[in-house]
């Protein structure tokens, strides 16, 4: 695993101005340790010559102010230390706030704003809150210290190379020990951290969707087999995450002792060459201060790295949705061509980890203003061929255009802005009747509200409502049935106005008062619009009948 992963530095502009602040504030902090030791060494060695060489009282007494003045000078610098620690933490910590805030608005803007990502809510919810909060740790504490061992141990061996060039040596060829026992023990940390993270994400998802269909799951009583299997998964991310910890202690404790073995070999020598007269005592002290600082950065890394561990594993995971298909990032920002015909060229599609093509050298010409019903068995890809159209998805093979402009060359947003999509399960929120229908055109007024209500076979459903228009339809639209839903999502259409019009299965599971209603709405809004109609049955309106899976000679004219 990288130290500072690249794509933070270029994801989120927080971290650059954090890293230069930590940079900034390691040096200043490698600068006071230097000076502290200097300090202390010196007025040790002074105190000591003072008692050992004071002829009278007179003589003590008269360097007393000197020693005070440097034991205040030691005092001072020891204050600066902590303050600017501390002042470093709380602007780290700021800079981790503004680039969790960065990294949760792109992940947000790319899931709402791009195709469906192949990860459910659960996880999705799971990594943009618990996840990111994780990096708290390795922004404020993890770079940091990271800075930290760069500059200390480099700073330390250059003053004790001039100080004692033996004493330099020892700690030159024992410092790299403990990076390289760090490498190892996290290589193995991290398939340990990723597999605790995947775990996570695999228990918010599925509690997710447990919550969601706890009336299905009463209604079929798979209500326990499901609380057992959370308990499961929950015991699985309990015993990775202690499994986790134990890599974290016992690898703090194997990088303790090496570096006080190493503080130890040190103190040992400078002792030995102290007692034959080989080195004064002032030039011991400053290598014994320093000796122990040129170690603590290494072995503070090892130990935030751990805690940094699962925000960093995350990040990861933020990344691998930000870098997927569509979202923000997507094509070019060419407007969207008009209402030219649609053509579908020798277009083939393969979802990620399947083998079979959904759709496989698929050719279609739809003149503009046609209505074209797809038709076929289930898997045969047509609904796929919708979501190539809402760039949901994006053709392995050959191309899709409109206007004979290349689909892929079109701004997502402004190519969606052309279209009406009424899916087989519209999604309805806890808002009113008006405020639903409005997705189609936020500013529309409420007489256009209305019209499209009736144009949609909504109105006497709408006039029954407590409120009328003005009536609340509760979570996933619980008021509606299945068949006023889709009359909804057909309302949302009219009022889009869009030249073309997409229908999934607009009737599917729907009784035949609903299911003529809903004929009747998705008749009036072809008329004039280039419409692909979705549909296992062959009682619709339309111009063509396209029977996908079949050889493109199965097109009868209508």
């Amino acid at each position: 695993m990288k130290p500072l992963d690249p794509r933070l530095l270029r994801t989120a502009s927080a971290v650059r101005a954090h890293l230069l602040v930590a940079g900034a504030c390691a040096a200043g902090l490698t600068g006071l340790i230097l000076l502290q030791a200097w300090l202390v060494s010196g007025t040790v060695a002074r105190a000591t010559s003072m008692v050992g060489a004071a002829g009278s009282a007179s003589d003590a007494g008269a360097g007393l102010p000197e020693l005070a003045l440097a034991i205040a000078a030691v005092g001072a610098v020891a204050v600066a230390r902590a303050v600017l620690a501390y002042g470093a933490e709380a602007a780290a910590l700021r800079s981790a706030a503004r680039a969790k805030s960065q990294l949760r608005r792109q992940l947000v803007a790319h899931v709402t704003s791009g195709p469906p990502t192949q990860r459910n809510a659960g996880e999705l919810v799971t990594l943009a809150t618990r996840g990111l909060d994780a990096l708290d740790d390795y922004f404020a504490r993890y770079l940091p210290q990271l800075v930290l061992a760069v500059l200390v141990p480099v700073a330390v061996l250059v003053v004790v190379v001039r100080a004692d060039w033996i004493s330099a040596v020892v700690i030159a060829v024992t410092l790299p020990l403990i990076p390289l026992f760090m490498a190892l023990v996290g290589m193995h940390t991290q398939a340990r951290t990723n597999r605790q993270w995947a775990l996570l994400n695999r228990l918010g998802g599925h509690f997710l969707d447990v919550v969601e269909g706890l009336p299905t799951l009463a209604l079929f009583r798979r209500a326990k087999a499901e609380a057992a299997l959370v308990r499961e998964v929950t015991d699985q991310h309990r015993e990775a995450t202690m499994g986790t910890l134990r890599i974290a202690f016992l690898s703090a404790f194997v990088l303790e002792v090496l570096a006080t073995l190493s503080v130890a070999i040190v103190a040992v020598e400078v002792g030995l060459r102290l007692m034959n007269g080989g080195l004064d005592l002032r030039t011991a002290l400053l290598v014994l201060i320093l000796a122990p600082e040129a170690y603590l950065p290494l072995r503070e890394v090892g130990a935030r790295f751990h805690a940094s561990m699962e925000g960093i594993a995350a990040a990861e995971q933020v990344f691998t949705v930000l870098d997927g298909p569509g979202g923000a990032t997507g094509h070019g920002a060419g407007r969207a061509a008009g209402t030219g015909e649609l053509r579908f060229s020798d277009v083939a599609v393969t979802y990620p980890g399947r083998d079979r093509p959904a759709l496989d050298g698929f050719d279609l010409v739809v003149p503009a203003g046609e209505t074209v019903l797809l038709t076929g068995p289930s898997g045969a890809g047509k609904s796929t061929l919708l979501s190539l159209l809402l760039r949901f998805v994006e053709p392995t093979r050959g191309r899709v255009t409109v206007g004979g402009t290349d689909l892929a060359a079109l701004d997502p947003d402004a190519w969606r802005r052309e279209l009406a999509w009424v899916p087989q399960d519209p999604h309805l929120f806890d808002d009113t009747v008006a405020g639903n229908i409005r997705l189609g055109a936020p500013d529309a007024s409420d007489a256009q509200v209305r019209q499209a209500a009736e144009l949609a076979e909504l109105g006497e459903v709408v006039d029954a409502l407590p409120q009328g228009y003005a009536t609340r339809l509760g979570e996933r639209g619980a008021r509606l049935s299945a068949g006023q839903r889709q009359r909804v999502a057909l309302a949302r259409a009219f009022l889009r106005d869009a030249p073309i019009v997409l229908l999934d299965e607009p009737t599917a599971h729907l009784d035949p008062e609903n299911a003529a209603a809903v004929r009747r709405a998705v008749a009036r809004l072809a008329e004039g619009r280039t419409a692909l109609v979705v549909a296992h049955d062959e009682g619709w309106s339309a111009d063509r009948i396209v029977r996908v899976g079949a050889p493109l000679a199965a097109v009868s004219p209508r």
